[in-house]
Parts: C-alpha cells; structure tokens; sequence
C-alpha cells in the first residue's frame, strides 16, 4: 500500500465517523521540545495524525456571559467521541502492523500553561487543518474555532498536508467576547495566565465542574467570521 493510499483509508474512517477534518503532518516540521512525551517516543512514531469533531453551534449558542452545564456535557461528549475515534484510528494502523499512540484528546497536565502530552494545536496547524487564530485556537475554514482535535502517532509512512496559508483577517469577534481580556491583535500575545484565572472563577461560581469557557469558540464559527485567504495559496480540503 502507498503512502497515498494508506493516508486516504485512515481518512475515510475518521469521515465515516463524522469528522469535519483530517491532515497528516510529519514531526519533524513541528517544534517538540515543549511536549511531554519521551524523546524516544517521538523519534519513533514521526507522522502525527490529527483529526477535528464539530462542537455543536446550537450548544454555544445557549452560552451567555459563562459556561453552562448544558456545554460542559457536550464539551466532554465530543471529547470521548474523539478518543474512540483515536483509538479506532490506532487499531487500524495496528491492522496494518504499524505502531500507533492515541493522544487524549483533553488530557491537561499543566493546567497553569496550558500543556498537555503534545499540542493538537500545533500538529493540527502543521496539517493543514486550520490556523491558529487571535483566540489561541484552531480556526478552520469550514467550522471556525468551533472543533475540537484528537491526535494519534505513528510510524505509519503517510502522505503529508501543507499548511493552509490563511488567518483571521479583519476579524475580531473573540475580542469583544473573551470576558478575560486575554485575547490580543497576534495569537502569540494570548494570555494565559488571565485566561487560567477566569476558568478557575468560573469553576469556584459552579458555573461547570471543570475549566472550560467556550465563550470565544460561540464566536467563532467559520467563513462569516471575516477570516481571509492569501490570493494564490491553495486551500487544504478535508
């Protein structure tokens, strides 16, 4: 089986199992030495596979000035549906002889810096999924910021997507909205630390059992947002 063709059978699972996004990046083009996984880990598996569930726009829309429970329990259901379609996708490559890690799909280990085993993040943007927008989130063309992302490694030979060259454009709807005020003009200004501090309010109102938010994700829904596209750079489709 070609590289071609082992990539366009693991896309097709994760399509059947309701995925909005699929890429394939190779490891070495992004920067591992912040994730928490053992280097002998990461030099063996070297191909990151990343994939994206739709979060449900009718859930946001019932968020307001916080989270509710309504969005806490759908936050944790797209999050277990995405681990089962991790470990789906890990038992196929296994199918094949391969070797294949699972990584959780929300599994924080530094809740203050925001870090878990690797970025989905960042292997999501290596993809060719989507872009890291003002919000500090994968905003995809299709859905907005409004996915959420599994990543499974292996050492699978794969075809590899390209970046999508694309940002936020004009848009700035998740200033407005991030009652934190962490959100800034470059992605890279985000701070967490404030962002931290507002999840943890959150929890101690008993707003929702865990620290989560989704108010910047409600506002960012995908096309309409204003986000725009370098003239004469492909778009990655998924």
């Amino acid at each position: 089986m070609t590289e071609q063709q082992s990539y366009e059978e693991l896309k097709q699972l994760c399509l059947d199992h309701s995925a909005v996004g699929f890429g394939v990046a190779n490891l070495s083009s992004i920067r591992t030495s912040d994730f928490m996984l053992p280097e002998s880990v990461l030099g063996e598996l070297r191909f990151a596979v990343c994939v994206a569930l739709r979060v449900s726009p009718t859930v946001l829309a019932t968020l307001e000035d916080h989270p509710n429970r309504l969005y806490e329990h759908h936050y944790r259901q797209v999050n277990f549906a995405l681990d089962r379609l991790g470990l789906a996708l890990a038992e196929h490559i296994h199918r094949l002889g391969h070797s294949a890690l699972p990584i959780p799909a929300s599994q924080i280990i530094d809740w203050e810096n925001q870090r878990a085993h690797l970025s989905h993040k960042r292997v999501a943007v290596a993809a060719g999924l989507g872009w890291l927008g003002r919000n500090n989130l994968v905003v995809t063309p299709d859905c907005g910021a409004q996915v959420r992302l599994v990543t499974v490694l292996t050492d699978l030979e794969l075809k590899t997507d390209k970046p999508l060259s694309r940002d936020c454009g004009e848009c700035r709807r998740c200033l407005e909205t991030c009652p934190a005020k962490a959100i800034h003009e470059r992605p890279e200004d985000f701070d967490h630390l404030a962002c931290y501090n507002l999840l943890k309010e959150f929890q101690r109102k008993r707003y929702v059992g865990q620290y989560i938010c989704g108010l910047c994700v409600r506002a960012c829904s995908g096309p309409a947002t204003g986000c725009s596209e370098t003239p004469g750079q492909p778009t990655q489709t998924h």
